[in-house]
């Protein structure tokens, strides 16, 4: 894929895709409800680029992965008002609910929570800083690299009769649920396919 520009031509693409379908939507059951925030921000040289963090090394739950802007859904707040709120806590990005673009599908994770990914759209040199208490490092990953030859990987596990997905990307390897997230949007929101990823699995280590 190459290289897309931080445009309103790729605004009104994006919103226009994420417009034509659906987001899937799933029973909570007694998982608990999150809400993750995937901005489209500039990478500073003109192109586009998705937000990604590395969550900080002393937090008790998924300490040290890489993740999307997000959290727990509190009492009275609806998906998009946590999102931005906690694009706010930890990375500093104030965001109003204009910038929403859209949703992908909900994701559930085998630790216990129902995610659903809210899209927004980030201004032209938006100042991001980490929470020291929350985030390690903020990223910004050119969309170009979510599209290289052989991104994402799908590997078998014993396991589960479902796949892994992990994306090479950062020098290392990201999982589920930010891989299934970052794929779909690729999917849905820039190539404007009818995917769907709430089958696809996170690795053992994340069942929990």
């Amino acid at each position: 894929m190459k290289d897309l520009r931080f445009d309103d031509m790729l605004r009104s693409r994006i919103s226009r895709n994420l417009g034509l379908r659906a987001a899937a939507t799933l029973p909570l059951r007694d998982l608990k409800r999150a809400s993750v925030c995937v901005i489209v921000a500039d990478d500073g040289a003109g192109g586009a680029a998705l937000v990604v963090t590395l969550r900080a090394k002393h937090l008790n739950a998924h300490s040290g992965q890489y993740a999307l802007p997000g959290g727990r859904v509190d009492a009275g707040e609806s998906a998009v008002e946590a999102a931005l709120r906690e694009a706010r806590e930890e990375i500093g990005l104030e965001l109003p609910p204009e910038a929403v673009l859209g949703f992908l599908d909900d994701y559930p994770t085998r630790s216990g929570y129902l995610i659903t990914p809210v899209v927004v759209w980030a201004p032209e040199g938006a100042q991001m800083h980490a929470n020291p208490g929350e985030v390690e490092a903020i990223y910004r990953v050119r969309l170009a690299e979510f599209g290289r030859p052989g991104s994402p990987e799908f590997v078998a596990i014993p396991e589960s009769n479902q796949p892994v997905i992990r994306y090479p990307i950062l020098g290392t390897l990201v999982h589920a649920p930010t891989a299934a997230v970052l794929y779909q949007f690729i999917e849905v929101a820039v190539h404007g396919r009818a995917t769907r990823v709430a089958h696809l699995e996170q690795p053992v280590w994340a069942w929990r």
